[in-house]
């Protein structure tokens, strides 16, 4: 398989199993009468609507341009990573809300041993699945598959939470513990929505790619500088998985159209070792003076460009 249908596959896991344990835990759950494990079911559920988002945004993401999209659809893993941030934080609104009613009226946990046992299952499948999807996430650098294996990864600590409830319910009879691990469960909740919405945005707003992959680009280029007199302008921002990465060359003026083409083919070459996945553009401009290495181009070794920017600059 190629990397996108190994990233569909991935999703379409998370998917699979989120729906078995939503549906298990809220069965679960009602027969309990537990807030704590409906709550954990009510968490599944988000993931298992986050999970079918990532899937669509992965399997969206994937396609070619079109005359609509020109630069592609990568921000549609960005955008299914805001929403999924909304819907992780409607969820914990509901789970304080439930919990906190909780501390009003009677109530009894039943069926303490069943409800053990379908969150011990529960953490085992998440930490699993989380596992597979945070590898893939790391080799595609998927903004959605990020946020899922995030997801899930936060599910493994609720669920165990839940667990040690329903334990301490069983051995001192406190009911309490119920409504309160609720609680704790929807701290974290809220902790994954504000990290996952912070984390999307990043790529919708065109946020600059981190300063070591900047010093990458710069790293290539001062490296060839002997090649050219100088660049500058240089942008670069993530789209999905994606890098744009575009930049202005100036070169002596008499470089002729081929070189100029096989020196930027060759930089873009170097610069995508670097950052694999990256959109390159380079625009070509002529020194505005004829300076000491337009003069003497062909020979070897860096010549200072008076009539523009010092080599590195951006």
């Amino acid at each position: 398989m190629g990397i996108a249908e190994d990233k569909i596959a991935v999703a379409r896991l998370s998917v699979y199993s989120n729906t078995f344990l939503t549906s298990t835990k809220l069965v679960a759950g009602i027969l309990m009468g537990s807030v704590g494990v409906i709550s954990e079911a009510l968490h599944s559920g988000i993931d298992l609507v986050a999970a079918i988002m990532a899937r669509y945004s992965v399997k969206k993401s994937a396609e070619p341009p079109d005359k609509d999209h020109r630069y592609g659809h990568g921000k549609f893993e960005n955008l299914s990573g805001m929403i999924e941030g909304v819907l992780i934080f409607i969820a914990a609104i509901v789970i304080v809300y439930e919990a906190s009613l909780k501390f009003f009226v009677d109530f009894q946990v039943e069926l303490l041993g069943a409800g053990m046992v379908i969150m011990a299952l529960s953490a085992i499948i998440n930490y699993v699945v989380s596992r597979r999807l945070h590898k893939m996430a790391r080799e595609t650098e998927s903004p959605a598959l990020e946020a899922d294996a995030y997801h899930l990864s936060t599910d493994v600590w609720t669920s165990a939470g839940v667990f040690i409830a329903l334990v301490l319910i069983q051995v001192t009879g406190w009911q309490l513990f119920d409504p309160i691990i609720a609680l704790v469960v929807a701290s974290f909740i809220i902790y994954a929505a504000f990290d996952v919405t912070k984390r999307s945005a990043q790529g919708l707003l065109d946020l600059s790619l981190p300063d070591e992959e900047i010093k990458a680009i710069e790293r290539v280029m001062n490296e060839h500088h002997a090649e050219f007199l100088n660049f500058h302008r240089l942008r670069a921002r993530k789209t999905g998985s994606e890098r744009q990465i575009d930049l202005h060359l100036t070169v002596p003026l008499n470089l002729s159209v081929k070189e100029g083409h096989d020196l930027v083919e060759h930089l873009e070459g170097e610069i995508r070792k670097e950052l694999p996945g990256s959109i390159i553009v380079v625009h070509i401009e002529p020194c505005k003076e004829e300076c000491e290495r337009c003069k003497l181009q062909g020979q070897a070794g860096p010549l200072k460009c008076n009539g523009n920017q010092r080599p590195g600059a951006r």
